[in-house]
């Protein structure tokens, strides 16, 4: 929950002054980027400032969606919510149209979190532009770390909004061919692979809260096996050097996962600090739903197939994932700062410090099972029935395992995963996404539901910004 992303004020200005467009920034901002960067110290400052766009602005600080991002603090909406496991207690504001399939391009938080992404590639290509600044010998290993970072945001991007401009040069504001041509998913994905390549070649694991090696492969393997054509062998081969390693491990006890930060199960993560207005966060709290917490509370309710799979399949993980409190299902894994409705979620329930799990070896296991599976309907492959059979002791459910099926498999991520943003991928991935959000629409009443839904709409504000230039997905 310590935070270590803070960064000279002159940085962040620069960043923030580009609000307007965030690809690239204005042209008075030129100048002040140039004059930053002079030392290698300001190469790592601004290496660092890349984080703060994933971090984002927590919303109970600052309210005003124009003015600031929020990075990965409503990721969740754009993910979960548009999966069968969780939804708005809600059916007011714009937040409670992602689970019922209604993201029109006007909708601030996908904006946000396009913006805030795009944020995060703008950095990265500063940081770039400038490296030979820094010294000599960190040259290699800050180029990796941008490259890592860039490559995260691409990720998310493509996996949410298909074709994406793909921008890897600092260019001129005006050259909007540049900034708002779609370019093809097969194309993105290579410089996803191309960068993430570089990162996992020249870094280490001496960070869980930065760039390292293991979250460069780890990425590396969910990009290779959510491209297009799955390249199975790399992501077995990604998964396999980080379980060889012998770096990581399962934490023996489920809750501590999430509540002894920076703990051997995590690859990578992003740093809040409770109490601390400008650096925490206010997802915590919105998760809540029986005691008042956050700004609107009951934002990831579980949904009751959900539930259904914790029951059969989720062992010790159902107690820390979620609790019942008289008609109220709501998460637990990410309680501010531990505390629960008995402490009325703690003194700051609305500024948290959880930090925010985007990497962890469980995860990694259950994709090397998944690429030893590579697209067929079930593995008794030893190693894969190794790594699938260790998520589930930890779980409790020490029942040996003789055949993994993609139905085995998709459930075991869900109740491990659940809450933490993979749902949407896994089915994705897995090719069932329109099967399975279909039928969950239908049971749910959701008559808005189409295909259209598998890709969220390009913002309007950039497609404005573009002059038209760039182009809306089919359906919206």
């Amino acid at each position: 929950m310590r935070h270590i992303y803070a960064v000279v004020i002159v940085f962040g200005l620069t960043c923030l002054s580009c609000s307007d467009d965030f690809l690239n920034p204005l042209p008075d901002t030129a100048i002040t980027v140039e004059s930053f960067f002079q030392s290698d110290a300001d190469v790592l400052a601004g290496l660092v400032g890349i984080y703060d766009a994933i971090q984002g602005v927590n919303e109970n600080t600052n309210t005003n969606n124009t003015e600031v991002n929020r990075g990965v603090q409503f990721e969740y909406l754009l993910t979960e919510h548009r999966t069968d496991n969780t939804r708005s207690a809600t059916l007011e504001g714009s937040k409670a149209d992602f689970h019922r399939y209604l993201v029109n391009p006007n909708n601030v938080q996908s904006e946000d979190y396009w913006a805030s992404m795009y944020e995060v590639i703008f950095r990265a290509n500063n940081v770039l532009d400038f490296v030979m600044q820094a010294d000599e010998e960190n040259r290699a290993a800050y180029a990796a770390e941008a490259k890592f970072l860039r490559a995260y945001a691409y990720l998310n991007l493509v996996r949410l909004y298909g074709d994406v401009p793909l921008v890897t040069t600092v260019v001129v504001p005006d050259d909007k061919e540049s900034l708002f041509t779609r370019v093809e998913t097969t194309t993105v994905y290579a410089q996803i692979v191309e960068d993430l390549q570089e990162a996992a070649a020249n870094l280490d694991n001496t960070s869980k809260s930065r760039a390292s090696r293991a979250a460069a492969q780890g990425l590396l393997a969910k990009a290779y096996l959510s491209q297009p054509s799955p390249n199975y062998s790399g992501a077995q081969q990604m998964c396999e050097a980080i379980i060889n390693s012998g770096e990581f491990s399962l934490m023996a006890d489920f809750h501590d996962v999430f509540y002894s930060e920076l703990n051997d199960e995590i690859i990578w993560s992003i740093q809040y600090e409770s109490g601390n207005a400008q650096e925490s966060q206010s997802f915590s709290s919105e998760f809540t739903s029986a005691v008042r917490a956050g700004r609107e509370d009951g934002l990831n309710i579980l949904n009751d197939n959900l539930i259904q799979d914790f029951a059969a399949y989720g062992g010790n993980r159902s107690a820390v994932s979620y609790t019942t409190i008289g008609t109220s299902n709501e998460v637990t894994k990410f309680l501010p700062d531990g505390f629960g409705v008995a402490d009325e979620y703690g003194p700051n329930s609305r500024n948290a410090g959880n930090d925010w799990i985007i990497l962890r070896y469980a995860d990694v296991l259950l994709m090397h099972v998944e690429a030893v599976m590579a697209g067929a309907g079930s593995t008794g492959n030893t190693a894969a029935l190794g790594s699938f059979q260790a998520v589930r002791d930890r779980a409790g459910l020490t029942t040996p395992v003789s055949t993994i099926t993609s139905d085995d498999l998709l459930v075991e991520r869900r109740v491990e995963l659940a809450f933490e943003n993979q749902r949407w991928y896994d089915l994705q991935r897995f090719g069932i996404a329109n099967e399975v959000l279909s039928a969950h629409a239908a049971e749910m009443g959701y008559a808005d539901y189409s295909a259209r839904a598998l890709l969220l709409p390009i913002p309007s504000r950039e497609i404005n910004l573009s002059s038209g230039l760039l182009t809306q997905n089919p359906g919206y």
